[in-house]
């Protein structure tokens, strides 16, 4: 909803598909990281809107129609919403671009297109999955039924926050669930936008909610009995706290968690193309991203000549404006990520790293910015090494041989992502299958969103797009009949 200013905004929350009140009503301003001035505002949810919430998505799924409908039924409601979405792809990142400072030309395919493509690849994944199939077990033919999970509360961060909700949205749709979505408060609008174009859709009361809200809303979702599922992406420390909370009540969950990727450059890779992928690996969406190659592995024999290349191609990143097409690098979603990850550039220096570019400063008279930075003679211990910065940082740290730098990749608590660089993709295939990581790339690092994507360790548990995704809002139903049983 657009106000008199042009603004986005919200005076009412999205509750099992109506416009309502908060039970508390809490303006909420959303704050553009680069004017550092709002560019709209919503009303914030609080618990006793969550406890609405589900008591209309239980009713939709106890009782309503929503899981009883086909699979072709459900499915045709989510190509309607491809449809809407499709009109509005660009608007959509641009929207994202304003409230937490992506670069456009990031957010157009990143943030808007890729959230389009998504709803797409996961109803093609839904064609081809087993809904129900047969197996011959001991005692004769055996009936498999992949039932929905039940109300799934959706929690999503604010770094690519249409991109994190459809791999949840969509595929428990289309399974047969409700779900409640609750986006980060420092990026509303666009989900509160998504709420408008579901609601042109007319699903069945109660089937999806959409509550924009802090830390207590949740916790809310996450520990209310009627909620069957969690679905959550965010940092590790949140993810175990979820976790603990879902397992006290032995509730289904999946977290897509943080990563603190190596990038292990082999001396036969080509430098120049190394240092290009790299440009988009390591510093995508100002380096806020949870995949980032941020630990790059160099040979001591070519470490310099790497050092430099790196250092050139960073040197040139253009620092600005998240909105000018030709911004490489936009400001920190909040101040106090700015400040955050500026203390993660003094603890490196302070542990004894050293500086090429970047560093605390920054150059912008306004906005959350914080200047590309180079680390080198870092060792794996230091916190810029070990912790998720979330930022433009990147460190290269030294290997001695190859084995060296599988066991510097692998010193983590984290494996989510990884990647390495080589003439001999073979090879490259040989050093994926030794580093602990649920997604890797060869000479590249991109998400391919048709395809399983997780972490190992702390990375998470689950897995997000393709026909895996959709394993995550089902349960398995196994039917034994004391006869024959019917044809598919």
């Amino acid at each position: 909803m657009t106000d008199n200013s042009g603004h986005r905004s919200y005076n009412e929350l999205f509750v099992g598909g109506q416009w309502r009140k908060p039970a508390n009503p809490q303006q909420l301003a959303v704050i553009s990281p680069h004017s550092e001035e709002p560019i709209g505002h919503v009303q914030v949810a609080g618990p006793e809107d969550v406890d609405v919430a589900v008591a209309a998505a239980r009713q939709a799924f106890d009782h309503g129609p929503w899981p009883r409908l086909t699979h072709a039924e459900r499915m045709a409601k989510v190509e309607e919403l491809a449809a809407i979405y499709a009109g509005h792809v660009d608007e959509m990142a641009d929207l994202i671009t304003d409230e937490m400072g992506s670069p456009r030309s990031f957010s157009r395919m990143g943030q808007g297109a890729a959230a389009a493509a998504m709803i797409h690849l996961t109803l093609a994944a839904a064609r081809e999955f087993p809904w129900v199939e047969r197996r011959q077990g001991v005692l004769g033919e055996v009936h498999l039924h992949r039932a929905p999970v039940g109300v799934v509360g959706a929690i999503v961060p604010w770094n690519v926050p249409q991109f994190l909700i459809m791999p949840k949205l969509i595929p428990a749709l289309i399974a047969g669930c409700a779900v409640i979505i609750k986006p980060a408060p420092e990026t509303p609008l666009d989900a509160l936008w998504l709420a408008e174009m579901i609601e042109q859709l007319g699903l069945p009361d109660g089937v999806v909610s959409v509550l924009p809200g802090g830390t207590d809303v949740g916790e809310a979702l996450v520990r209310h009995p009627g909620v069957d599922k969690i679905a959550f992406t965010g940092s590790s420390a949140v993810g175990r706290r979820i976790a603990t909370l879902c397992g006290e009540q032995l509730k289904r969950v999946s977290l897509e968690l943080g990563g603190k990727s190596a990038a292990i450059v082999l001396d036969d890779a080509d430098f120049g193309k190394t240092v290009a992928g790299l440009k988009s690996a390591s510093l995508m969406n100002n380096g806020q991203a949870c995949v980032a190659q941020t630990r790059i592995l160099v040979s001591e024999k070519r470490h310099d000549e790497f050092v430099d290349a790196l250092a050139g191609m960073m040197s040139e990143l253009n620092v600005g404006d998240p909105t000018d097409e030709n911004t490489d690098i936009g400001p920190m979603f909040a101040k106090r990520h700015q400040h955050q990850v500026q203390e993660y550039i003094r603890s490196g220096q302070s542990e004894g790293a050293r500086i090429v570019l970047g560093g605390v400063n920054t150059t912008e008279e306004r906005g959350w910015y914080v200047r590309p930075t180079l680390f080198v003679d870092a060792t794996n211990d230091m916190r810029i090494a070990r912790e998720e910065i979330f930022g433009p940082v990147l460190t290269v740290l030294r290997y001695r041989d190859e084995e060296d730098a599988l066991r510097i990749a692998n010193e983590t608590d984290y494996g989510l992502a990884g990647s390495v660089w080589t003439a001999d993709i073979a090879h490259g295939l040989e050093v994926a299958a030794r580093v602990r990581a649920g997604t890797y790339g060869i000479n590249m690092y991109t998400l391919d969103i048709g395809s399983p994507f997780g972490g190992f360790k702390h990375s998470g548990i689950g897995r997000e797009f393709g026909p895996e995704g959709l394993d995550e809002y089902v349960e398995l139903q196994t039917v034994i009949a004391g006869g024959k049983l019917p044809p598919l």
